[in-house]
């Protein structure tokens, strides 16, 4: 008999992939997904997988969900938002998550999708990051604090109990069916016959300052696969770091997406990083400035070691199927 799995976040970015590889795994029986809009498992293709409406700052909708598991999967977070938003969803929602599986009878694992920006961007971070730095976060940064503070939460909750917690720090994660990489390019939200223009006029390309730091990506499917892999394996709990294999530029990101780069020096993202964290007021779209300050490429050979992880796809074949998907969008809506 197979095992039952909880997804909160079913149909996020990784959440789709995540389910899939659950559904092809045949040591998995059931699949219960909880979120907040309805969605229909067979538009998915999905047969093991039961949608179930519920928040994840619903407390009792979370302790309905985890009860009915053997292993649950946290995936619901905000990535792109306001600070205070992001803030009470990432926070509180995910504590709920965490304290609800402790409490239950019946889960014997979690399986949490952290960051690699968790570790923060410090200056004195080893490079390449290995496990065993320890996940401060970069307080101006929303999204790495957040990490942060639910990794801290995570080892509070689940402190004394008997829970196997399986921790993955994927780096940017990209492809078909996650697009927030292109879309938090800048000039994404330029209006559609401007954007045009400059397919054709190469010179109205926006220019984008790449400081030369190197950056890591992993296809959604790799993630889902390490997520599918930690809800059945029997290789020791504990966290992992997730990277496709290479790294790119920031200037292959922006010539990917039909911007022009032009290479700064690398102490000007750090005298950016800087004056930006001293502001009064920081808009919290321009707190990701503060990713280009430092290195954050990390190791992976753990997962592929010990976890037994190998991703399918490189750097730079997840930034081609990203670029390509964006493209086939856009001549459709032509």
């Amino acid at each position: 008999m197979g095992i039952t799995v909880a997804v909160t976040g079913p149909t996020g970015e990784i959440g789709i992939s995540a389910v899939t590889a659950l559904e092809n795994d045949p040591a998995v029986e059931q699949i219960w997904g909880m979120a907040r809009r309805p969605f229909d498992p067979a538009d998915h293709g999905w047969k093991k997988a039961t949608y179930i409406e519920g928040d994840i700052l619903d407390r009792e909708a979370v302790e309905k969900l985890v009860e009915k598991a053997d292993v649950v999967v946290h995936l619901a977070f905000i990535v792109m938002g306001s600070r205070a938003e992001s803030e009470r969803i990432n926070l509180a929602g995910t504590r709920n998550v965490f304290e609800a599986t402790v409490a239950a009878e019946r889960p014997s694992r979690l399986v949490y999708t952290s960051s690699v920006a968790a570790y923060g961007y410090h200056s004195d971070n080893p490079v390449p990051l290995t496990e065993d730095v320890p996940t401060r976060g970069s307080k101006e940064h929303y999204y790495s604090a957040q990490k942060a503070a639910c990794e801290a939460a995570l080892v509070e909750a689940t402190e004394g109990s008997d829970l196997e917690v399986y921790v993955l720090r994927p780096c940017i994660v990209a492809g078909p069916k996650a697009p927030a990489l292109a879309d938090a390019m800048p000039w994404a939200q330029l209006p559609g016959p401007v954007r045009e223009a400059t397919k054709l006029v190469p010179a109205l390309k926006p220019l984008i300052p790449d400081p030369g730091i190197p950056l890591q990506l992993v296809h959604h499917d790799d993630v889902a696969l390490a997520i599918a892999m930690c809800a059945t394996t029997t290789a020791p709990a504990g966290a992992y770091n997730i990277a496709g294999t290479g790294e790119i530029s920031l200037s292959d990101v922006v010539t990917a997406f039909g911007a022009r780069p032009v290479r700064v020096p690398a102490v000007t993202a750090k005298i950016a990083s800087a004056v930006l964290a001293y502001a009064p007021f920081v808009p919290s779209a321009l707190e990701w400035l503060h990713v280009g300050r430092t290195s954050v490429v990390m190791d992976t050979t753990r997962a592929e070691t010990v976890l037994g992880w190998h991703p399918a796809h490189t750097a730079a074949e997840t930034l081609a199927e990203l670029a390509d998907s964006r493209y086939s969008t856009a001549v459709t809506r032509l």
